[in-house]
């Protein structure tokens, strides 16, 4: 990597005095364009900003290497639900007349939850997730956590609390199968923290 190239001035070193000319020009000016600026000693710095191309790099055509086009066209684009995380969106009401997701759509949105798999109970497709608890109190503290952090999605898992065990299962009732709002109360409960109500791993030394 090319080394950059630093110019240190003194506070100490007088600036030039400008003064203006009858033409108009400032002698800073038209010291500028002499090339006899000089500071911190007697490095000959020239004009600041960028300097024209040295004829031997426009032989090489090194402009057409770069990356980039003077033609490009930038945008700001605002994002819309689909590009946003399953997290971030609500959840939408659905029609008895909709058709349930497939299961190779289904699969497509796994990919986006965490700890969830497909099952199907009698014909029905769903979303099953689990988490190791402590204790039956602990299950019952991540159970409230999870109601309290679906709350506003207005659709909540059907839970199945066991000892050291909480199951929950996700599907849309009005069309017997999984919505998209299925995955985003899934999504929504993957944020939830749950780690101080699972057990501790062993160590071994």
């Amino acid at each position: 990597m090319a080394s950059a190239l630093y110019f240190a001035f003194s506070p100490l070193l007088p600036l030039p005095r400008i003064s203006t000319c009858a033409h108009g020009r400032s002698s800073l000016t038209r010291l500028r364009s002499a090339g006899k600026i000089r500071a911190a000693g007697q490095d000959l710095l020239g004009d600041f900003g960028a300097r024209d191309p040295f004829p031997a790099e426009i032989e090489s055509n090194f402009g057409e290497k770069v990356l980039g086009n003077v033609s490009t066209e930038h945008k700001i684009l605002i994002p819309n639900a689909s590009a946003l995380s399953l997290a971030q969106q609500d959840c939408r009401p659905v029609s008895q007349l909709e058709q349930s997701m497939s299961e190779d759509e289904a699969r497509k949105l796994l990919f986006k939850i965490v700890g969830w798999k497909l099952a199907t109970e009698d014909g029905i497709l769903k979303l099953q997730g689990a988490w190791k608890v402590k204790d039956m109190p602990s299950g019952e503290e991540l159970i409230k956590r999870i109601k309290e952090g679906v709350e506003s999605a207005g659709h909540v898992p059907v839970f199945h609390l066991e000892p050291n065990q909480v199951r929950a299962e996700l599907w849309t009732c009005s069309i017997g199968g999984l919505s998209v709002n299925d995955f985003i109360v899934a999504a929504k409960i993957d944020l939830i923290k749950v780690s101080d109500l699972q057990p501790r791993l062993r160590v071994w030394a």
